[in-house]
């Protein structure tokens, strides 16, 4: 059986930026990326360019499924809750329902632990306690 061949996703950084701004804001543009860049000059520019303009650009996940594993990886790595509390607003700001982000824990306690399935519902109901706007609440 053959392999699929790997599509190649040079980064592009106006894509980045792009999606970015989509899934997160130009608040986060203008205040966390501009304190981090202060911190670590050139990081934020090369998290952008290499993640949201290049990773997020490949094909064959669309953006609701990166989202998903993204919700799904930072729970299971732990210790990652202001990134995992990003990624939940983010899974809203794109059309996940709150009920779907909350089910995303649920389901990986069996997988993960419950512990870290715990945890991780506790990042989101900070989050949403947030009043965080829902793109599936009114559909």
């Amino acid at each position: 059986m053959a392999l699929p061949d790997l599509t190649p996703a040079p980064p592009d950084r106006e894509a980045g930026y792009r999606l970015l701004d989509e899934l997160a804001g130009q608040e986060t543009q203008d205040t966390t990326l501009r304190g981090l860049d202060e911190l670590a000059p050139g990081f934020p520019d090369w998290i952008v360019t290499s993640l949201f303009g290049g990773t997020y650009q490949r094909p064959g996940l669309e953006l609701r499924d990166r989202q998903l594993v993204n919700l799904a990886a930072l729970a299971t790595l732990g210790g990652v809750e202001p990134q995992l509390a990003d990624h939940v607003r983010n899974s809203l700001r794109i059309g996940l329902t709150r009920e779907q982000v909350v089910e995303v824990m649920v389901h990986l306690a069996p997988y993960v632990g419950v512990p870290k399935a715990l945890a991780g519902l506790r990042v989101v109901a900070a989050t949403l306690a947030e009043e965080v706007p829902d793109a599936g609440a009114g559909a």
